[in-house]
């Protein structure tokens, strides 16, 4: 029996699920069985594997269902006395104290190889006849640890889920059609990935310089007197996106919150905005997309002034690509913050389209369409989030602002908060 087993494939072929069967099917054969579920943060599988653990594979009315809600469960504790451990590395100490028989990595393309390491040290409870480490991902550094025979490659595709295809028939499914057709009319490397499981990097990103491992970040607590920002991407059939934004004293930039939803009303935005922000220092600048109404409605609703953006494309694109390399120091000068996505979108979900701005990077690519040259002018799509960013960079970096924001009074800063605007009307 492997100890190291990976499935790779293409999205909807049941590579969670069939994880997460087998952890609930071996904690009801072995008693006292103890196995973990884990992702690089413990909030990222409350809407993820718990939503398809509680909903698919656990029966109705299971006692492993009593207990605290998902966002709030430790644990899975089965009546033999078996538990599945919940957790993130995020919170290492919480669950790299004890051992497990089993554990099942959800998304291990979030982790450094460090991590999946250190995870294998904690396999040794002996209740199981085998131990044993899992994960549903595409392929990267663990597909070098497969072609070195450490662990074992398993392939998924889409014939696997019999939601989605009849054995018998030899045919998609109603849902299976439907499924299918809307993978099908992705493109690029939306498409490579989720129809075809081919997780490569997209000829022609637009930006190269982008590493997951280096400018994804853990939360952290941020200072109250760095400068906060907001910067606005106006939009309703396509995602309405506005982003917190942290400076720290060295100029760097962190986005730690951010709106990506469709379907609602600008109004509405701005009553959550004030809502979240309440008790965090008041936004030096308001940076938004041009649209006059909108920003007229979101100034009304917010009753603060706000700033239209630099949007000359081109600069402001070199000017973030510069901020994904690293400074003399070897850092970069621009963050993202896990977690930061304060509600998924069903709406994109369902349309298979990214649900926050790192889901859109590894795919915004150069339009080379018509003999274009790459570095022209990038595919106008699902970059919504990558414009609001790109506004907070151009405001900084091509508006002779000073690296560190100079703002007049630093007492200000700590004590002039939203809290006085949220309760007005």
């Amino acid at each position: 029996m492997a100890s190291e087993v990976v499935i790779s494939g293409p999205a909807g072929t049941g590579k969670s699920r069939g994880c997460l069967e087998k952890m609930h099917y071996l904690a009801e054969k072995y008693p006292t069985m103890r196995a973990l579920i884990v992702r690089k943060t413990r909030a990222s599988l409350t809407e993820s594997a718990l939503v398809t653990f509680e909903d698919k594979v656990v029966p109705l009315h299971h006692p492993v269902l009593d207990g605290p809600g998902r966002a709030y469960r430790q644990a899975y504790r089965y009546p033999n006395g078996s538990i599945l451990v919940l957790g993130g590395l995020d919170k290492a100490s919480r669950i790299m104290s004890t051992d497990y028989d089993l554990i099942f990595v959800q998304e291990a393309i979030e982790l450094e190889e460090d991590d999946w390491e250190a995870l294998t040290t904690r396999l040794r409870h002996g209740v199981l006849p085998y131990q044993q480490i899992i994960a549903d991902t595409p392929m990267h550094w663990l597909k070098r640890r497969c072609d070195g025979g450490q662990t074992t490659l398993l392939q998924s595709q889409h014939q696997d889920n019999p939601q989605l295809w009849d054995g018998k028939q030899k045919c998609w499914t109603v849902r299976g059609a439907q499924y299918i057709g809307k993978l099908d009319a992705l493109t690029g490397p939306r498409k490579d990935r989720l129809r075809y499981g081919r997780w490569i990097q997209a000829e022609g990103a637009v930006y190269d310089g982008w590493d997951r491992r280096l400018h994804l970040i853990d939360r952290f607590a941020i200072p109250a007197d760095w400068p906060r920002f907001w910067s606005v991407d106006f939009g309703y059939t396509n995602p309405f996106v506005c982003q917190w934004w942290a400076q720290d004293y060295d100029g760097r930039l962190y986005r730690y919150r951010e709106i990506y939803h469709s379907q609602r009303l600008v109004e509405d935005h701005a009553k959550l905005m004030l809502a979240l922000s309440k008790d965090e220092p008041r936004p030096r600048q308001i940076l938004c997309d041009h649209d006059a109404e909108d920003r007229a409605t979101l100034e009304k609703h917010l009753r603060m002034e706000t700033w239209p953006a630099k949007k000359d494309k081109s600069p402001g694109i070199q000017a973030v690509a510069s901020r994904f390399n690293k400074a003399g120091d070897g850092r970069p000068r621009l963050f993202l913050v896990r977690d930061a996505l304060v509600e998924r979108d069903p709406v994109m979900v369902e349309q298979k389209k990214p649900t926050c701005t790192e889901e859109e990077i590894d795919g915004y690519v150069w339009d080379l369409a018509n003999n274009r040259k790459k570095g022209e002018d990038p595919v106008d799509k699902d970059n919504h989030g990558l414009d609001a960013l790109r506004y907070l960079v151009a405001f900084f970096d091509l508006d002779a602002v000073d690296a560190v924001f100079r703002y007049d009074d630093i007492q200000a800063c700590l004590t002039d908060s939203i809290q006085p605007l949220f309760g007005g009307g």
